[in-house]
């Protein structure tokens, strides 16, 4: 069986979540996938990113990335998503890009892919587990299968043990409080399984 493919999809600005994605691309590699890691494409008006320093210190660190478009999602058997929080809710950028996916769901393109969501925010309150689960609603929809990490490895509790997905408290200065790279590593890797046996369950 040819190997899973993992696209890891974020909206970053301050770097949190493109660390993330990061690591994402490391434990999914770890556990066998090819992985491609994409951006979503910017709403902001330039003026906004430039009056903030870390904003446009993240844009500028990931220039490189690609954008993610449709197809990406078409090639995926397996889709982790990182993004912070907006208000308990996934930032309007995020939103914007899975609005334009309705081609693809209408064709079934998007069923039975793993799926599994991330997140961020400068309080351990502040919406991090809706932030997750408003993405689920939209991956529900596609028929996707959530690969919630649950409380399935101990690594998850010295994260925050956050059932839903991954999520990092960050402080004014943009540091992660907890440490939660281990815990994102394995919320890959149970990702990637699960889509591996997706995968088999085709065959």
């Amino acid at each position: 069986m040819e190997n899973v493919k993992l696209a890891v999809v974020f909206y970053s600005m301050g770097g949190t979540n493109y660390q993330l994605s990061k690591w994402a691309e490391e434990g999914g590699k770890e556990a066998g996938a090819e992985v491609k890691v994409f951006k979503v494409p910017e709403l902001a008006p330039q003026s906004a990113i430039e009056g903030n320093p870390a904003w446009k210190a993240t844009v500028e660190a990931t220039k490189d990335v690609p954008e993610i478009k449709a197809d990406d999602l078409e090639w995926a058997d397996a889709i982790i998503f990182s993004v912070p929080t907006r208000f308990g809710n996934m930032p309007s950028q995020m939103k914007q890009f899975l609005d334009t996916t309705g081609g693809l769901w209408a064709k079934g393109k998007l069923a039975n892919k793993a799926v599994s969501a991330m997140t961020s925010a400068q309080n351990p309150h502040g919406g991090q587990e809706a932030t997750i689960l408003s993405l689920y609603t939209t991956m529900y929809h596609w028929g996707a299968i959530v690969a919630a990490p649950g409380y399935t490895n101990p690594v998850l509790f010295g994260a925050g043990g956050n059932p839903y997905g991954t999520s990092v408290t960050v402080d004014q200065d943009g540091k992660m409080i907890e440490d939660v790279k281990e815990a994102v590593k394995y919320q890959a890797k149970r990702t990637v399984t699960v889509a591996e046996w997706i995968k088999k369950g085709n065959q």
